[in-house]
């Protein structure tokens, strides 16, 4: 059970970190030229909000959701 909490703790915060890269990353000065050009984002600023979105995401369900083990 502590390995889990460990887990989704470590989740918790790789997510965090990533959608702090992802934030950084879109205020670049390049970022704004081609949101502005384009209308999207860059591809590594995309990819640091999916992943960080889902390593969240996953961090707080196991933290909410995941059930204590069974002792015998």
């Amino acid at each position: 059970m502590m390995s889990k909490r460990v887990l989704a703790i470590v989740l918790l915060v790789v997510g965090v970190i990533l959608l702090f890269f992802a934030y950084q990353s879109s205020q670049s000065l390049g970022d704004q030229v081609s949101e502005a050009v384009t209308g999207r984002f860059t591809d590594s600023t995309t990819w640091f909000l999916i992943l960080g979105a889902a390593s969240t995401a996953a961090g707080i369900g196991m933290l909410l959701f995941g059930r204590p083990a069974a002792r015998f």
